[in-house]
């Protein structure tokens, strides 16, 4: 009996080729360019489409369904519905450029971009955290210091 199974097997199970689109976009979402082979390109463009529509909305149920998908990469699924909100676009996210050939097995390459990607801005909370535990060291050393300080003057 003849089944439509939607998208291409990629010579792997069901499994592996749900790793290798997990790990496609994660890398896709966090660069926001890649190069791979045309027919993982194909693949992973269709995937990436969906996500970034279903995340223009913003809704709760659109996040659970989406990190379901990931298998809850809550980082990549925040990269997702940030870069869709923030475009205003409904579709039409990822762009497909054709490379030349691969040079060791002439396998036919292809760039996917992300078209309204923007770098993440850097997060000034953990900077804080960071210079307070610093300080916290500084004060726990401190006491230490004195401490050995006064047993070498009793010593004497």
């Amino acid at each position: 009996m003849i089944k439509r199974i939607f998208g291409k097997k990629l010579s792997r199970s069901r499994t592996s080729r749900d790793a290798l689109v997990r790990s496609q976009v994660r890398s896709l979402v966090e660069n926001g360019k890649m190069v791979t082979t045309l027919a993982k390109a194909k693949v992973v463009r269709i995937y990436v489409e969906k996500y970034f529509s279903s995340a223009t909305d913003g809704s709760l149920t659109a996040r659970r369904r989406m990190l379901g998908r990931l298998a809850n990469d809550v980082k990549t699924t925040g990269r997702i519905f940030d870069i869709a909100q923030k475009s205003g676009k409904k579709g039409g996210f990822v762009k497909l450029t054709q490379l030349p050939p691969r040079r060791g097995d002439a396998t036919k390459l292809a760039r996917l971009e992300i078209i309204t990607w923007f770098a993440p801005e850097p997060k000034k909370e953990k900077v804080k955290k960071v210079a307070e535990k610093s300080e916290k060291k500084e004060e726990a050393k401190s006491p230490k210091t004195k401490k050995l300080a006064k047993t070498k003057k009793t010593e004497k």
